[in-house]
């Protein structure tokens, strides 16, 4: 990752990523598989590149690509944020993609939830430190509030490269965490969404109203005696 494993791109070798791209979107068409694929996407000079998300189908077909939209100040050196979510659907199940410190926006997922989405997919690179850090105590307990008050599934990717301060994590619209992978070591997880669970949702009759502007479940009319 750019400012972690390599200062900039000068000198970058565009034509190998490229390559190793193809390679993956190869595989979809061979195991018949829908891909998140994590990348750097190159703009036109002297614009700085986009963190990026492509999603790519079981046809081979790269069919929406997701720039992160938030950047830390050290990733505004190195890139440029996007614009724009990146929604689709597979089995009936509505998907968007988030990168990292777009977790700190809680704004983006209540948009999402009013675009009705279901499931996100949420890529991240905490890895490559020194040790435990803030991020171990607060990441992921972050992202289990943003699936509770939403209604998510949260997939919650992150770099196994040692240090990485928390492990991937698979979590339910509830905010549970039903499954992760070990600490500092490469794993596969396999989860289901399913849309027909029910899960604990106490905000559920009030929710819509907290978003459009309503921020007290009092009456209209209160009598005053």
């Amino acid at each position: 990752y750019v400012g972690t494993d390599f200062p900039n791109f000068a000198g970058y070798d565009w034509e190998m990523l490229k390559e190793e791209t193809e390679k993956i979107i190869a595989l979809t068409t061979k195991l018949g598989l829908w891909i998140v694929l994590g990348s750097t996407h190159r703009l036109t000079g002297p614009n700085k590149p986009y963190n990026s998300l492509y999603v790519i189908n079981p046809k081979g077909r790269i069919v929406d690509r997701y720039d992160k939209r938030f950047c830390t100040k050290g990733d505004l050196r190195r890139l440029t944020p996007g614009n724009r979510f990146a929604n689709f659907t597979i089995n009936g199940v509505k998907c968007s993609l988030l990168i990292c410190f777009d977790l700190r926006f809680p704004e983006l997922y209540r948009e999402l939830y009013k675009q009705k989405v279901n499931c996100i997919f949420q890529s991240f690179y905490n890895a490559r430190q020194k040790g435990p850090s803030v991020h171990t105590h607060i990441m992921r307990q972050t992202m289990q509030c943003r699936a509770a008050t939403n209604y998510f599934w949260i997939s919650m990717s992150n770099s196994s490269g040692y240090y990485s301060p928390y492990p991937s994590c698979f979590i339910q619209p509830d905010g549970k965490i039903v499954k992760q992978l070990k600490q500092n070591r490469a794993g596969l997880m396999v989860n289901t969404v399913d849309l027909k669970k029910r899960f604990y949702d106490p905000m559920a009759d009030y929710r819509d109203m907290a978003i459009a502007g309503k921020l007290s479940n009092a009456p209209n009319t209160i009598k005053v005696i």
